[in-house]
């Protein structure tokens, strides 16, 4: 009886491996999980770009995820880590998806506290007269982000004491509009778009602050 016990405990363990290896894997049209908001307090929204490791050294090239950066980027690069010493190239990438999802999620909820703490006044500025027509409109978003395809630098720059990295982002968007009364206006949950974008960062080195705010938005 105790064997038995045992065999069958082993067989629920591998099928439940088996399965967690099923469910963990990404289909090509899967829904990538949004990241929520990370709140530090009841009136800071914690940003993806926040705090960072300790800077690797700059001996050897500067790499994302293996791979070799151009020159210009390379040496916009060197010059961000030379005065800030917590400025990490891959650390920054990943934290630059994160903080895509978080802006573009606000922005289709209408979250103007949240975008007001990931977004510089021009930037926020922008997203806030977009979401007031909207809501003067009486329509609502029902945006999602399937999955985040490409995560790239596009530039790096040392502008005075101002730190600026643009990072260009591939995605796959399902969008539809509603009105007021919930009807569909606008677009289709079946059909993703593939999005292109440009984001530009950017972080003053001598800030107390470790956060970095978008400062600029463009479209591929």
């Amino acid at each position: 009886m105790i064997v038995e016990i045992v065999i069958l405990a082993m067989i629920a363990a591998f099928l439940g491996l088996r399965l967690y290896s099923v469910l963990g894997r990404r289909a090509e049209h899967e829904e990538e999980p949004v990241p929520t908001r990370i709140d530090a307090g009841p009136a800071k929204t914690a940003s993806p770009l926040g705090p960072q490791p300790a800077a690797r050294t700059t001996a050897a090239a500067p790499r994302v995820e293996g791979e070799l950066l151009v020159p210009a980027i390379e040496r916009g690069v060197r010059e961000i880590a030379a005065v800030d010493r917590r400025f990490d190239i891959t650390a920054f990438v990943e934290g630059a998806r994160g903080a895509y999802a978080m802006i573009l999620e606000a922005f289709w909820q209408g979250d103007r506290e949240t975008l007001r703490q990931l977004c510089d006044d021009d930037v926020y500025a922008e997203f806030a007269a977009v979401i007031d027509a909207r809501e003067a409109a009486g329509e609502t978003l029902d945006n999602r982000l399937i999955r985040i395809e490409d995560v790239r630098l596009d530039s790096a720059r040392l502008d005075g004491r101002t730190a600026r990295v643009a990072v260009r982002f591939v995605a796959d968007i399902a969008a539809v509009t509603r009105n007021r009364d919930g009807v569909v206006v606008a677009g289709s949950m079946n059909d993703a778009i593939e999005t292109r974008d440009v984001w530009t960062f950017k972080r003053e080195v001598d800030a107390a602050g470790p956060d970095w705010l978008l400062d600029e938005t463009d479209q591929d």
